[in-house]
């Protein structure tokens, strides 16, 4: 992302004065102090690399760091994966599980060559962070745990998604309780990690002391309290008889259990502990933010998943998943009571909120990982499984005999010992999966493949399914990863590739063309791309943490032109830049936003601004001659459709992303005189005009120009009649 890339090279020329860094280009006239309101694990991560480089001699530019650094840690992403799979089933399932995440889409998305964000190492560290609780867990060593927590603080400094850490260890270790697992393995983990993970997380300045008073971090203090209390019923357990124990126990957890009520109440209701921020509310809630928080819910990230959107990033593997849970479900020690856990929390998540799905896919590697190992496990074992003998002397008339019975009975026993050990010598990894499926407590029966002929298929199926998984995974991520978002990429009727470049065109323009002071307003989605590549002061940003900023944006863009234009001269705006698509099909323009302007706006101007205006009669939202009168007289809609109409020479004008038809007779700017405009009309800048000299409002004086060019104008002759 520019913003960041921007961010970086601030710190690889400045080192720590990039805390004090105040941007002035962005949240004009307010500006914004970059330190202390952003993560700093990216930054902070390229700038090491930056600086172990020119160490080292070699002059690597920063730019090229940021671009490289999505892939380089995509491959760590892949070894994490590997250690986290192998400590739930073998090496075997660990290779698949790193082949997978390699490259399926719903990763490869944020581990492209220049996708510079906050994901790009996020998920490297929260795989790598769970495979250290796991080994912190299952051996019960404090540096497992300490290493588990130096690497949550690394995460807590790289994203705002660790939260989805700081709730997941205390769920598994709070399922492991109820389960009547407590041991001194878990009570030393947890208590390591959350201690030091803790007082390590609140040295991040954007994360404060966030970590002991908001709600979202209250589960896990809640559980290191609950293992204490365990931790010292098992000691008091081994000092007092059970029925003392018992009634003690009783007490003490009635006592306790009110008295945490009743804190975490109070404490909320004084304000010490903050409640669930909004963007962590909607996840429960998924109606919440659309109906309170609109600028939440206009993020394209935030909205729920399509189904199709989990076929396109997962392809197979979404049906081997559930396999491999079931798969856990069968052994089910503490790694796999976490995994399962895991995947219905991110399956979850995932489906509420498009961009967790980045959290989803490491699961469903695995997961799909173990499954699809232990078919390959199952039938590429070169040994069949013996013949009963039972069945082999069905066929003899001394068989029906009691005594001959209990004698093939204990022949049968023998053998099926015998071809167990044989598989076991022979075959480690096929005599696993086949302990997993038996039922546990009874002796299994041996298992196996007979015949080639049933492997040969088998196998021939699953490496096919491999196969498309590759080609799925390729197309999908050279059509829809590899571009970036201000180039766009389409074909020709020839099938040949045409890039539209417009978004670099009119940054360009204004780089090239408008003062350096000059400030831009634009609808936040563009900020970051403004103040990046066009080097000018924006109204708003993507960092969106103005609420009544943006919705100023919104009331402008959704206003007439009179009552728009003082918002725009009291914010010193010299330009205003739009998004339409209407030509060419673009669907992620402006006016497909625009509802969210209007709701967003509403949301502070309730009685100026209400979204019913926007629709017509009928309840549709339309920009043809249909369109209600608010939608037509607004900023937005004129700065859309005007001049759109002489593209068509008189014709029928039709915007290509609505499919309705515009007016022929456009509408028309007095405020705004036209800049710019790309050479797709993908982009649109109008400058805002200055104030009229003479004091006239610049609606009638621009009536009164147009009047006095018509008077200058030669009048038609008229031919006189003959007599």
């Amino acid at each position: 992302m520019l913003f960041y890339s921007r961010a970086t090279k601030v710190l690889a020329e400045k080192g720590f004065y990039f805390w004090n860094w105040f941007d002035h280009t962005a949240w004009y006239p307010l500006g914004r102090v970059v330190g202390g309101t952003i993560y700093p694990g990216l930054m902070a991560t390229s700038g090491v690399i930056y600086n172990v480089l020119h160490a080292l001699h070699l002059p690597v530019d920063i730019r090229n760091i940021c671009v490289l650094l999505a892939p380089g840690f995509s491959a760590l992403t892949a070894w994490s994966t590997y250690m986290f799979t192998k400590e739930m089933k073998d090496e075997s399932a660990g290779l698949l599980a790193a082949v997978f995440i390699g490259i399926a889409p719903g990763y490869i998305s944020r581990s492209v060559a220049g996708s510079y964000d906050n994901e790009a190492i996020a998920i490297f560290l929260l795989m790598y962070t769970f495979y250290c609780w796991i080994k912190a867990l299952k051996t019960g060593s404090v540096l497992y745990g300490t290493l588990t927590a130096l690497f949550y603080f690394y995460m807590v400094a790289a994203w705002g998604g660790y939260a989805f850490i700081t709730n997941m260890i205390p769920l598994h270790a709070l399922t492991l309780i109820l389960m009547g697992r407590f041991s001194s393995r878990l009570y030393t983990a947890y208590s390591s990690w959350y201690a030091i993970g803790t007082l390590a997380s609140m040295q991040v300045p954007f994360v404060g002391f966030q970590p002991v008073r908001t709600s979202e971090h209250m589960a896990a203090l809640g559980v290191f309290g609950l293992l204490q209390i365990v931790a010292f019923a098992e000691l008091v357990r081994a000092h007092v008889s059970s029925k003392q124990f018992q009634s003690i126990l009783f007490g003490s957890v009635i006592v306790i259990g009110v008295l945490g009520v009743f804190a975490f109440a109070g404490l909320t209701y004084k304000g010490w502990i903050a409640p669930w921020t909004g963007r962590f509310y909607s996840l429960w809630d998924t109606g919440y933010a659309k109906k309170y928080i609109p600028i939440i819910a206009s993020v394209s990230e935030h909205q729920p998943t399509a189904w199709p959107s989990f076929f396109m990033d997962l392809q197979f593997l979404i049906f081997l998943f559930p396999a491999g849970v079931v798969l856990c479900f069968r052994e089910l020690r503490d790694e796999h009571v976490f995994v399962i856990i895991y995947a219905v929390v991110a399956s979850y998540f995932a489906g509420v909120m498009v961009r967790l799905m980045l959290t989803l896919t490491p699961v469903v590697c695995v997961a799909a990982a173990v499954a699809f190992s232990s078919l390959l496990d199952t039938y590429i074992d070169p040994v069949e499984p013996e013949v009963p003998v039972a069945s082999t002397e069905a066929e003899t008339p001394a068989r029906d005999s009691p005594a001959n019975v209990a004698q093939g009975s204990a022949s049968t026993s023998k053998k099926a010992k015998k071809a167990a050990a044989a598989d076991a010598s022979s075959s480690g990894l096929a005599s696993g999966v086949l302990a997993a499926l038996s039922p546990s407590g009874k002796s299994a029966k041996p298992r196996g493949i007979f015949g080639l002929d049933t492997r040969a298929l088998v196998i021939a199926n699953a490496l096919g399914m491999l196969l498309f998984f590759v080609l799925h995974c390729t197309y999908v991520t050279s059509t829809a990863y590899s571009s970036p978002s201000v180039v766009l990429a389409s074909q020709n009727p020839d099938g040949s590739q045409h890039i539209i470049d417009d978004f670099r065109e009119a940054y360009y323009w204004l780089r090239q063309n408008t003062p350096q002071d000059a400030v831009v307003m634009s609808w936040w989605d563009y900020g970051y791309q403004i103040a990046g590549m066009a080097d000018r002061p924006t109204l708003v940003d993507n960092n969106t943490w103005n609420n009544t900023h943006i919705a100023t944006v919104g009331k402008a863009m959704s206003s007439p032109e009179e009552v728009a234009y003082p918002i725009l001269r009291k914010h010193d705006v010299d330009y205003v830049l739009i998004i339409f698509g209407g030509l060419i099909g673009y669907s992620g323009d402006d006016i497909n936003k625009f509802l969210w302007m209007v709701r967003i706006a509403q949301g502070v101007w309730p009685e100026e601004i209400q979204e019913p205006n926007y629709f017509t009669a009928k309840g549709e939202y339309r920009v043809d001659d249909q369109a209600a009168p608010a939608m037509k007289n607004s900023l937005m809609y004129k700065m859309s459709y005007y001049r759109f109409a002489e593209l068509y020479g008189g014709n029928q004008a039709v915007d290509r992303v609505r499919g309705q038809q515009v007016p022929k007779t456009g509408p028309t700017l007095d405020y705004l005189d036209e800049a710019f405009t790309s050479e797709n009309w993908i982009v649109r800048i109008y400058q805002v005009k200055k104030e009229d000299p003479l004091g006239r409002d610049l609606k009638t004086a621009n009536s009164f120009d147009q009047g006095k060019k018509r008077k200058k104008s030669k009048p038609l002759s008229r031919r006189k009649a003959v007599v």
